[in-house]
């Protein structure tokens, strides 16, 4: 999925985590005893995984595949701990949990989110007017990402990112329908994690994220802040936990390689000719863009007067409401896009909407 982006973003000096000063150098090994157990599951939040053949040999394969100093790998990855709540957390709701789109908006389109994102915007309109300027994302997309993803930093999470991903590399939990998919997606993001810290210097026990290893404002996770962040402050290095700007800048970086097209509305409303409605065949591809404006009308979703206009293939984008009657709209190229930061239609509903909320509130703020 990765498209091309401006040198600077590959740029090694670029991709450094903040470091304290007590950081600047790789991290010693520290001398705690590991468990006689090898099972971190059996035993809880208390196991290291130096007890763990695989971890240590996927230790060894790691250092060679990335030519990294094999001790510092073996020591890294061997004092991470296992948490217990960790791998519950991934697991999908109960089978029968009822998608509710208005329960799921009042959790992020409210006071509080819409406050701190007028104060954010206030305080970072340069940065915010410059990314939509270079880039061709909308400020109210970056504010609502992240508003959505940290209430603008209040709460980028307390987990070590080093146990938080060894945890789920290691020990996903098997219940979860696509487990190997999964466990394997945050080995490699194990694997990025350590190769950045090791060519930064930083202690990979310093940074602090999500139970899923997301960092910073935005939530980047290891294999996205390599790919995508960029310095957008102008200081040297990218800094996701304290620079706003380089939030907002790898925010906007990362939506243009997944395909942001400048300009582009993200839905249209839409509604239904009953006699010509063809549901199933227009929720088929899910969320993924597939039909034409003439040929979705066709199948008996009626477009607004700029929907039937568009430019681009369409998506019939199904929200559900409990038990009540379900939300629709035709979600564009842009609305996939904001898919690609979470694969997810209400959160993608939600950042429209914060954004919106928040562009409005610091509109009505204007003396």
């Amino acid at each position: 999925m990765l498209k091309t982006l401006s040198t600077a973003i590959f740029w090694i000096a670029a991709c450094a985590l903040p470091v304290s000063a007590a950081a600047q150098k790789h991290p010693k090994p520290r001398k705690t005893a590991a468990p006689a157990t090898a099972s971190a599951a059996a035993v809880g939040s208390s196991v290291l995984y130096a007890t763990r053949p695989e971890a240590l040999q996927f230790a060894d394969d790691l250092a060679e595949r990335r030519d990294l100093d094999r001790e510092w790998v073996r020591q890294a990855i061997g004092q991470a701990r296992f948490l217990p709540q960790v791998p519950k957390l991934m697991l999908p709701p109960a089978k029968g949990t009822a998608k509710n789109w208005r329960v799921y908006r009042s959790r992020f389109i409210d006071p509080v989110r819409i406050r701190a994102g007028t104060r954010f915007w206030q305080d970072n309109a340069e940065a915010l007017a410059r990314a939509e300027r270079e880039f061709g994302v909308p400020a109210e997309i970056i504010v609502g990402i992240i508003g959505v993803e940290t209430i603008y930093g209040q709460q980028m999470g307390n987990f070590r990112v080093m146990d938080a991903l060894a945890t789920l590399a290691f020990d996903f939990p098997a219940a979860h329908p696509r487990a190997a998919e999964r466990q394997a997606f945050f080995q490699r993001e194990l694997e990025q994690f350590l190769s950045l810290t090791h060519r930064t210097n930083v202690d990979p026990f310093e940074p602090r994220g999500s139970y899923a290893g997301a960092m910073g404002l935005g939530q980047f996770m290891p294999s996205s802040w390599v790919r995508y962040a960029i310095d957008f402050d102008g200081d040297g290095r990218v800094d996701l936990f304290n620079s706003p700007a380089d939030a907002i800048g790898s925010v906007a970086s990362y939506f243009v390689a997944h395909g942001w097209k400048p300009g582009m509305p993200t839905h249209y409303a839409v509604q239904f000719d009953p006699a010509r409605l063809q549901l199933d065949e227009l929720l088929a591809p899910d969320i993924l863009p597939s039909f034409s404006p003439a040929s979705m009308q066709a199948k008996g979703a009626v477009l607004d007067a700029a929907g039937a206009q568009h430019a681009g293939p369409l998506a019939l984008v199904e929200l559900q409401n409990g038990d009540d009657a379900r939300s629709y709209v035709a979600g564009t190229e842009n609305f996939y896009a904001i898919t690609r930061y979470n694969w997810s239609s209400y959160y993608a509903m939600a950042v429209i909407e914060l954004g919106r909320e928040v562009a409005a509130a610091r509109a009505a703020a204007r003396p």
